[in-house]
């Protein structure tokens, strides 16, 4: 009797044990339901139609297409309060990731790093790591220098203006990226530059942008979290001075229809989504996720609908010019042209290609060389043609 008894139980034992397996391979206990809990900090408002904006509209998209995610914001967060925002994220909130999106965020994340070995961490736009710090950034320039191809094109005064909001390598890589397209196609044009001190200042966007139309441009780009800059311009058009206006971000083409041309907008979605898949099958690492127009982060247009403003695609295929490798074209169809190169890599195109010099006349950028990278993420010159020089 005792030994039929050690074979049933040997017998279930198999069973059970048959039953993990089964269960293993098919995902039911391997974890199917396990969640990932992911914190976003925000430097402005969601609403701001800008940088925050995009960013939320990438974690939405991620939220999405991962059912096991869960995810929590918290928005216009000031760079002195960012570590204490991490502390609620990961001791109330229970996140198991943090996603800090803005530049001044850095150092507190390192910190935060330090003090919470077991979360993970990734700071937009930043260039310090640890063991379980990364960074991500979907960067805009090449963006920025097709806008700058178009408004250098269209502009009668040959007078640029350009509305930023901190002086760091980010914006002036942007401003200068604007700059080189538009030396392309008008040698004579310059670039004036305003910066606000703010990423969220309606106010102060729309004075610079007004103290540069009455210097004399008739044509703005902006870093700049609102649609502030692109309201003055449509307000001049409507009254008869056209102002041609680049959005930044979001798509703000309908804050401006006779104004905006077109613009850049980013997708974090893509981004988002590579970066929480890795975390929760256990395959993500710290290193440096860059993402540019041949990753579908960054895209042109004004609106999602088209990349230029129908309202200016005749002038612009009106206005001829020239290129290296593609001879005469029209500005309209030099832009498509480029942008299909971006798409394909840097190595197709790349608006940092030598010879570059900056606006003292030293050489940046030697004849036949392509910043680098880091030359990129450190840039704190003006090209030639950007008036004046950078704060300090």
């Amino acid at each position: 009797m005792e030994m039929f008894k050690r074979i049933f139980m040997l017998s279930l034992s198999m069973v059970f044990m048959f039953s993990l397996t089964l269960q293993s391979l098919t995902g039911v206990a391997s974890g199917e339901d396990k969640k990932l809990k992911a914190g976003f900090i925000y430097v402005g408002p969601v609403g701001d139609y800008g940088f925050s904006h995009a960013h939320d509209q990438g974690r939405k998209f991620a939220e999405s297409k991962l059912p096991w995610l869960e995810t929590v914001i918290i928005e216009s967060v000031a760079d002195a309060d960012c570590a204490r925002i991490i502390d609620r994220l990961v001791q109330e909130q229970k996140c198991d990731v943090v996603f800090t999106t803005s530049f001044g965020y850095m150092d507190a994340t390192i910190a935060a790093g330090q003090r919470y070995p077991d979360k993970k961490f990734m700071h937009c736009s930043g260039f310090k790591n640890l063991p379980n710090v990364g960074t991500y950034f979907g960067d805009l320039y090449q963006m920025y220098y097709l806008n700058g191809v178009m408004a250098g094109a269209l502009s009668k005064t040959n007078k640029i203006g350009y509305v930023a909001a901190f002086p760091i390598p980010e914006l002036i890589r942007h401003i200068n990226a604007f700059a080189l397209g538009i030396k392309a196609v008008n040698p004579k044009a310059t670039v004036d530059v305003r910066w606000t001190y703010a990423w969220y200042g309606p106010d102060k966007a729309k004075e610079a942008a007004e103290a540069l139309i009455a210097e004399g441009c008739d044509a703005l780009a902006f870093t700049e979290d609102t649609p502030a800059v692109i309201e003055v311009g449509q307000a001049h058009t409507e009254k008869g001075k056209q102002i041609y206006t680049f959005s930044h971000y979001s798509p703000m083409q309908p804050y401006g229809k006779d104004s905006v041309v077109s613009g850049q907008l980013m997708d974090w979605g893509g981004m988002y989504v590579k970066a929480l898949q890795d975390i929760y099958n256990g395959t993500w690492t710290n290193e440096d996720m860059w993402w540019l127009a041949a990753e579908k982060a960054a895209l042109l247009g004004g609106s999602f609908e088209e990349i230029i403003n129908s309202k200016f695609v005749a002038d612009l295929k009106a206005i001829k010019t020239k290129a290296p490798d593609f001879g005469e074209l029209s500005v309209y169809d030099l832009v498509l042209k480029r942008y299909e190169q971006m798409q394909k890599g840097v190595e197709e195109f790349d608006p940092f290609q030598g010879p570059i010099k900056d606006n003292t006349g030293k050489e940046k950028i030697a004849s036949g060389a392509r910043a680098s990278k880091q030359d990129l993420l450190s840039m704190m010159y003006y090209v030639d043609n950007v008036k004046g020089t950078i704060p300090q």
